[in-house]
């Protein structure tokens, strides 16, 4: 059975305190869909806002604000181009195979699949792994580690691949309805403009109202 999922590459959240979030002591990727629980939540917007947690220098942002939320959110509101470390997981449960994101991908890139199936047939993921998706004809082969001379593969049809893209889609767009909910309740007057910034961060459509 081959699944996929979206995830968010996510990082030991010791001593971190501006709200509630699941404990993890070691790097890992977490799936985004909207079956997480709300400390769950919390971790995925406090590593988003991590991913874009970057100074005002010269390029024309205001200062950081001196309250300790809207410091820790002001990349994220503050930037033009917003990014969320992570992307698509495959995995072959048969074989234990797994296709990560490697390092510096983000999960809009994920729009990059839509390229092997219906573009020009190939498209890599970052690196260390190094991930690679070529079609084969009605075969989508992915390699998880191109730097591999022996790197496992998985393959499955076309048109599997494309069902498994459009549920992904489906489950980050329920994450993002889960985290607008959550925000509201979490992050007061920073709720709306955090969660549009996020849908920026995916590649999603802002959910009405924010």
């Amino acid at each position: 059975m081959i699944v996929l999922q979206p995830v968010l590459e996510i990082h030991a959240s010791d001593g971190f305190d501006l709200w509630p979030v699941a404990d993890c002591s070691t790097s890992t990727f977490l799936p985004l869909s909207g079956s997480l629980k709300p400390a769950q939540v919390g971790t995925a917007v406090m590593r988003i806002v991590e991913c874009n947690d970057i100074d005002p220098e010269a390029d024309g942002r205001p200062p950081r604000p001196a309250d300790p939320l809207g410091g820790f959110l002001h990349g994220l509101l503050t930037m033009d181009h917003l990014f969320a470390a992570g992307g698509l997981r495959i995995t072959d449960t048969s074989t234990g195979a797994a296709l990560l994101p490697g390092c510096c991908s983000g999960l809009d890139e994920r729009r990059e699949w839509w390229e092997v199936i219906d573009g020009d047939g190939w498209a890599s993921f970052g690196h260390d792994p190094s991930p690679i998706a070529a079609r084969v004809g009605s075969t989508v082969r992915l390699t998880v580690d191109a730097e591999l001379g022996d790197s496992p593969v998985i393959e499955l049809p076309v048109g599997r691949l494309r069902d498994l893209l459009t549920a992904a889609e489906s489950d980050l767009a329920d994450f993002l309805r889960l985290a607008a909910r959550w925000a509201d309740v979490r992050l007061a007057h920073h709720g709306a403009p955090v969660v549009s910034a996020i849908a920026r961060a995916l590649d999603l459509p802002a959910p009405p109202g924010t």
